[in-house]
């Protein structure tokens, strides 16, 4: 258990690590900010403009505007997700295999 916490400390005072944590973070906000200004956008649009979403896609068409948008935020939140665990997977993980590898950790 102390052989852990120190294998622990030596990686948290890793520079390199600490830059990747921090570049992690900042990506994680960048995408969480775009799925919740979606999702907001939508319940601001539910809440003051309603009707919108309930115009038909076209003049012939029983489909409003709220089934594509909806369809749209499901779809877009399932992209970025996949992008998150996509640069996770690649980028992030190989960087800290690297560091650990570095540290003999």
């Amino acid at each position: 258990k102390i052989m852990l916490q120190k294998a622990y400390e030596k990686i948290l005072l890793d520079l390199d690590f600490q830059k990747l944590v921090k570049e992690r973070a900042g990506f994680s906000w960048l995408l969480s900010s775009l799925i919740l200004i979606s999702y907001y956008s939508f319940i601001l649009v539910i809440a003051f403009a309603p009707h919108w979403l309930g115009v038909p896609v076209s003049s012939e068409s029983v489909i409003t505007w709220g089934i594509p948008v909806g369809i749209f935020l499901i779809i877009f939140s399932m992209i970025m997700t996949a992008i998150y665990v996509s640069r996770c997977n690649g980028e992030y993980d190989n960087r800290m295999a690297e560091i650990v590898s570095r540290l003999n950790v």
